[in-house]
């Protein structure tokens, strides 16, 4: 068994072993059992990475679906991309399980939550190793699959099973988009194998503007928009908060939310000839930056205002995307899958230390005993907000410098975006960790720094969002840009150009930037730490303010538009075609039948009368035909 199927057996092996055995298996040996697979993992990624030649390698497990000429196998394709995916999930995901064995110590469900997370951890690198859309699709499906049971795991809950149910439709409903992109590429190119497709667009002469591959990508964004949480798709991301906070940290931060932007850097060579489809992968990311910004301005909810965040960054991502900046893109994917990680188990520290209490306006002053917590939870607000030298700066502002190149107008949309950004983050920090503590005096009293389990993943991810930036660390700074000269083979067919941002003009953008993050943090801190302020409650939310606080009252707009008619007209085919139809129709032909044939059971169930009975009316009816013919003849 060669070590590239060893990645998703070992994750594979991990949830047989914890599902099977999960009432069995002691707590402490199921935790053990699931990190230890991930860690394995990430091992054998760790191996394939300082081995890895530059050569795309494919590994055949098994030829899966033949039909005619079409050939679709089980394999999986190792080149620059899915490594870099591949450290990231088994990385960061390797963490987020040793942090959940100190989080999840007290959950009766303790070995089916890990078995859970080996699940998804398993189909998320299918989803990246696959070497063809069909085994991506395969993995896209498994991970939409497992958040349907970790967002409601608690299944008790009512809430829980309903934000579980909305996050499992909607992503089917941009599945179907991604299906139907997939049939296109079969149509048209007769192989699924990312190599084969690649080979005939680039042969075909298939021109900038073509409308195949412009129908074949926009099919293909709009499953990126279901997954990825993009407009009009991305309601159900902020209500998979319902989900044990691992989780969240796991969708938002390592898995699933990245599938959208992989897919897209995979199919980079179709995208880079539909610049009608790029346009609109860019305004529909920038949309979606500023519209999650600035619902972000004004929840209360700790992992509702982490959630809002991940949608603006998402957008960030797919406006670099749109204007073919793919690498600057997965840099960004990179660095926020550090410091969201290290929020939202920020986050569940937070909430662990404070009786699972979420809300901000009853924390406050909890540097002074959580520091670990606060420290690693400034580090990666920090980062988020795009202030140097840490991570988000160098990722978010590559992104801002090719969006400035391609469009003056959406780069002033990006820069006010990201000056939302800094101010929410900023609010979330001083009113979580400054000022006077606003909960219970039981809560007060609970008050403890988490565990080492849990310390010691939110320590490594501080580290990492604090260096993070400087793995691609730009020409300005004396750095060699080495994430995007490791990926550049990956996008020599698309003819990807960038103008060249004269230097002092690069530099002023960037500082722009950063005094634009530095004035909405230093508002907050006048707003929240100088006038002590703490938002209101929800029943005095009042004017525009209001409709930000209901998220512009979009759920509400579905709920009428799609939720209530729909089930409208389910009920009426349940109470009335059902009726009409299937019981009169089909179950009446039924009983019809079922009523004759009973009776033509007794023809041969042994019963002497009725053969006796049978015979008279025979003979009666032999002799009454027997006198009608010697009557009439």
């Amino acid at each position: 068994m060669s070590l590239i199927t060893l990645i998703p057996l070992l994750p594979l092996l991990g949830f047989l072993i914890n599902g099977i055995g999960f009432r069995h298996v002691p707590k402490s040996l199921a935790g053990i059992i699931s990190s230890g697979a991930a860690l394995a993992s990430f091992a054998c990624v760790l191996s394939l990475f300082f081995g890895f030649d530059g050569k795309p390698q494919v590994v055949s497990v098994f030829d899966w679906i033949t039909v005619g000429k079409l050939n679709i196998s089980m394999s999986f394709l190792i080149d620059q991309l899915s490594l870099l995916m591949l450290l990231i999930i088994t990385g960061v995901g390797s963490l987020i399980h040793i942090y959940s064995i100190g989080y999840m110590s007290h959950d009766e469900g303790f070995g089916k939550f890990f078995a859970f997370l080996n699940l998804f951890l398993f189909f998320m690198l299918l989803l990246v190793m696959g070497s063809n859309y069909v085994v991506m699709f395969i993995g896209w499906e498994g991970v939409g699959l497992c958040s349907y049971l970790l967002i409601g795991f608690w299944n008790k809950n009512n809430n829980y099973g309903n934000a579980a149910r909305k996050a499992f439709i909607m992503n089917r409903i941009g599945d179907l988009g991604f299906l139907l992109g997939i049939f296109l590429i079969i149509t048209h190119f007769g192989s699924v194998e990312y190599a084969d497709v690649l080979e005939r667009v680039t042969d075909g002469g298939y021109l900038s503007g073509d409308k195949t591959l412009f129908y074949i990508t926009l099919l293909l964004f709009v499953g990126a928009m279901g997954k990825s949480a993009q407009i009009p798709l991305y309601t159900w991301l902020p209500d998979a908060m319902a989900g044990p906070t691992p989780v969240s940290a796991l969708i938002h931060a390592a898995t699933m939310v990245t599938a959208g932007i992989y897919m897209i850097i995979r199919s980079n060579f179709m995208y880079s000839l539909a610049p009608d489809t790029l346009h609109i992968v860019a305004w529909v990311g920038t949309a979606t930056a500023i519209l999650a910004a600035s619902i972000g301005l004004f929840q209360n909810d700790i992992k509702k205002v982490l959630a809002y965040s991940t949608v603006s960054q998402l957008g960030y991502m797919f406006m670099g995307l749109g204007v073919m900046a793919y690498s600057s893109s997965f840099f960004h994917v990179m660095t926020h899958a550090f410091f969201k990680a290290l929020l939202f188990l920020g986050a569940g520290s937070v909430i662990h230390a404070m009786s699972d209490e979420q809300d901000i306006r009853k924390m406050g002053g909890l540097r002074k005993a959580l520091p670990i917590t606060f420290i690693t939870f400034l580090i990666a607000t920090i980062a988020i907000s795009g202030i140097p030298p840490f991570a988000g700066f160098f990722s978010k502002d590559e992104i801002l410098a090719h969006v400035f190149e391609h469009d003056k107008v959406m780069w002033g949309f990006a820069v006010f975006g990201s000056m939302m950004t800094s101010f929410y983050m900023f609010r979330l920090l001083f009113l979580t960790f400054f000022g006077e503590f606003r909960g219970t005096h039981e809560q007060k009293h609970h008050l403890h720094e988490s565990p080492i389990t849990m310390t010691a993943p939110l320590m490594i991810l501080a580290v990492l969002s604090a260096v993070g930036g400087f793995f691609n660390l730009p020409h300005i700074f004396g750095g060699h840009a080495s994430l995007a000269e490791f990926m550049a083979p990956l996008f020599a067919h698309s003819n990807v150009e960038h103008a060249a941002v004269d230097e002092s003009l690069e530099k002023t953008l960037m500082v722009v930037s950063v005094i634009a993050a530095l004035i909405s943090a230093g508002l907050a801190y006048v707003i929240y730490v100088g006038k002590k302020t703490v938002p209101v409650a929800d029943e005095q939310v009042a004017g525009f303010q209001k409709v930000v606080y209901n998220k512009y009252y979009i759920d509400e707009l579905y709920d009428k538009v799609f939720v209530k008619p729909i089930t409208a007209l389910s009920n009426f085919f349940s109470s009335v075609f059902e009726f009409l139809v299937i019981d009169l129709i089909v179950e009446g032909v039924g009983k019809l039948v079922k009523s004759l044939s009973a009776e033509a059971r007794l023809l041969q169930n042994g019963t002497t009368g009725y053969y006796i009975f049978a015979m008279v009316l025979s003979i009666a009816i032999i002799i009454i035909y027997s006198l009608k013919s010697f009557i009439l003849g």
